[in-house]
């Protein structure tokens, strides 16, 4: 029997340091993880490596229920899925585990109650963005080029037609085509 974990954050900024020490603390075998992936990304390598490795009389261990699923049909197939493959499932923070009927149905709740607040937490960010617009603000990144630093890659090109792109893009610190988006924007 193995104990094989799973932690996941959203962005590279973010730290799996807490997952990764109460996996430990949970005495998993293996931990994988996902780095800068969102919970609905279709792709998330971590979490289909750790299923992947996953055997009769297993545990699959979680730090919280939204670290590992993309939403309600998601988790519920997933359990499904672990049951008939005879793998048991553990959620540290939830203190859920599925070998009994009240912890699969805590499960369930637990994921019902997980994409609500997905659901309300996009609700508010599309308002949010809504209004913000409303009042002139720029939704999204900002531009790594200036207008003014654009205008002098232009004059660079024309003067110098021959500068190669990658020379100019270390020059101002961005890559290539941040400069061949930048000019076909202008």
């Amino acid at each position: 029997m193995s104990i094989i974990g799973y932690a996941r954050v959203s962005t590279q900024d973010q730290n799996l340091g807490l997952q990764i020490h109460a996996l430990k603390k949970a005495n998993c075998d293996q931990i994988f993880e996902d780095q800068g992936v969102t919970a609905v990304a279709e792709k998330r390598p971590g979490f289909e490596k750790a299923l992947a490795a996953l055997k009769p009389k297993d545990v699959f261990v979680i730090w919280k229920m939204d670290r590992a699923f993309r939403s309600l049909k998601n988790a519920l197939d997933t359990l499904e899925e672990l049951e008939q493959r005879g793998v048991e499932f553990r959620s540290i923070t939830e203190e859920i585990e599925t070998t009994a009927p009240m912890g699969r149905c805590m499960y369930q709740i637990r994921n019902v109650f997980a994409e609500l607040e997905r659901s309300i937490i996009r609700e508010r960010t599309v308002a949010g963005m809504d209004a913000a617009r409303r009042r002139g603000a720029k939704i999204g990144r900002p531009r790594k080029l200036s207008s003014e630093q654009i205008s002098s890659i232009q004059k660079l090109r024309i003067q110098e037609p021959t500068v190669n792109l990658v020379v100019i893009a270390m020059n101002f610190g961005v890559s290539p085509r941040t400069i061949t988006r930048a000019l076909a924007r202008t």
